[in-house]
């Protein structure tokens, strides 16, 4: 069954650089938050001028911008944020991601045809629920984590037509219920509900008995210790059929805080699954070289989360919290010459003459190539580039792009 509506691929943009990346290589919308009151804080997030840049970017290409305003406000927040929204009042925001039920009445008091929709923080996780929030004006809800795919067709069925869900396919999942958790906060101090996470759930756990204060036993017999509440990550790219079926109008891929390269990775590799399934749903297939495009990037092991059942110890990983990183991200592609075939990348990672390098562009395939010519800024031939940032003249074996992007396996 074709959908009515194409699903949105929905991107994250920690900062502006991140913004301009989803946007190039494929996004239909990115969400970022500004210098305050997003659950990101420690990502780069954007000033008024960069959010500005950044809108407009994405709105030359057909890009929808949103704004995460999703923090659970104090009664300190409501100043400052009554303050911030004057401010940015006239952007051209294509929606406000909210969780809090007083922000969502502060926005529509000073900009009252602003769309709202309503974050997974605040756990809808039923038709009534959703009911009840369209009459409070929120156009989409973004569905808690910790709902099945028999859950959500219900949802679709019992809401109102021109109400949208979106639902994350792609990310960390947090033990917590969507979100809420006040571990960081007890720990250290850091409220995650303000946008201050520590993330302690992946943190390494042994037990401790109370006489013995300085023996410590691992949970688990492994000499490493136990992860007790470290997810695997989200990974939805091989399900493209059931989440449109399942009524879900927008895609979201979690990872404000990740890398360019990740972001370009990830919405390169979802894109390709969601364009191949509108463009045949009845003979569509996965094809297994978006799962390898997408798993260049840095990642843990794969659930699917609670779509298909509510998830077991097999979802959790017991041995580690670190990332797998088979390859390394090396350069960014500033520009090309095509009478030449040399490209001015910028260097993120080392590269030496002889490494066998693959490059990655919007909506094309990855190529390989070996590194042969490398050059610094003052034009002299150099064989090893191990500084940050560094400027490079690379010969290229085929076309490149500003956005390109370089790695190597490690």
């Amino acid at each position: 069954m074709k959908p009515m509506k194409k699903m949105e691929l929905l991107a994250p943009a920690g900062d502006l650089e991140k913004l301009k990346i989803a946007v190039v290589y494929g996004a239909d919308a990115v969400y970022f938050g500004g210098e305050m009151f997003s659950l990101r804080a420690g990502a780069g997030n954007m000033t008024i001028e960069e959010m500005k840049e950044g809108i407009e970017f994405a709105h030359e290409r057909g890009v929808k911008c949103y704004l995460t305003i999703n923090i659970f406000a104090h009664n300190e927040d409501i100043q400052p944020l009554t303050e911030y929204l004057h401010k940015i009042k006239d952007m051209s925001l294509d929606a406000f991601i909210v969780s809090d039920p007083g922000i969502i009445d502060l926005i529509h008091e000073i900009i009252p045809d602003a769309e709202i929709h309503l974050s997974t923080q605040a756990n809808m996780t039923n038709y009534r629920t959703a009911n009840f929030w369209y009459k409070m004006g929120v156009k989409r809800i973004v569905l808690a984590r910790e709902m099945t795919f028999e859950e959500i067709h219900e949802i679709r069925d019992k809401i109102p037509e021109d109400m949208e869900l979106e639902s994350f396919v792609h990310g960390a999942m947090c033990i917590s219920y969507s979100g809420r958790c006040l571990l960081s906060n007890f720990m250290i101090e850091r409220d995650a509900n303000r946008g201050a996470c520590a993330h302690p759930c992946r943190w390494k756990y042994a037990l401790v008995e109370e006489q013995r204060p300085g023996e410590y036993y691992p949970v688990e017999e492994d000499s490493r210790g136990t992860y007790i509440l470290n997810s695997r990550d989200l990974c939805m790219i091989e399900h493209i059929p059931q989440l449109a079926e399942a009524g879900i109008v927008s895609a979201k891929i979690e990872g404000r805080m990740k890398s360019i390269f990740y972001v370009a990775s990830l919405v390169s590799a979802y894109r390709k699954a969601i364009d191949a399934y509108y463009a045949d749903p009845e003979n569509y297939q996965f094809n297994p070289e978006w799962m390898a495009e997408m798993t260049r990037a840095s990642h843990r092991e794969f659930t699917t989360g609670f779509y298909f059942h509510q998830p077991t110890n097999k979802d959790q990983n017991y041995q580690t919290s670190a990332y797998t990183r088979d390859y390394s991200f090396t350069g960014l592609v500033k520009s090309y010459d095509p009478e030449t075939g040399f490209a001015i990348v910028e260097q993120r990672n080392k590269m030496v003459i002889g490494d066998e390098i693959e490059v990655l562009g919007p909506g094309v395939e990855y190529f390989t190539q070996t590194l042969t010519e490398m050059y610094n800024e003052e034009g002299e031939p150099i064989e090893s580039a191990p500084h940050p940032q560094q400027i490079l003249k690379i010969k290229m074996d085929r076309p490149v792009d500003t956005h390109f992007m370089l790695c190597k396996k490690k």
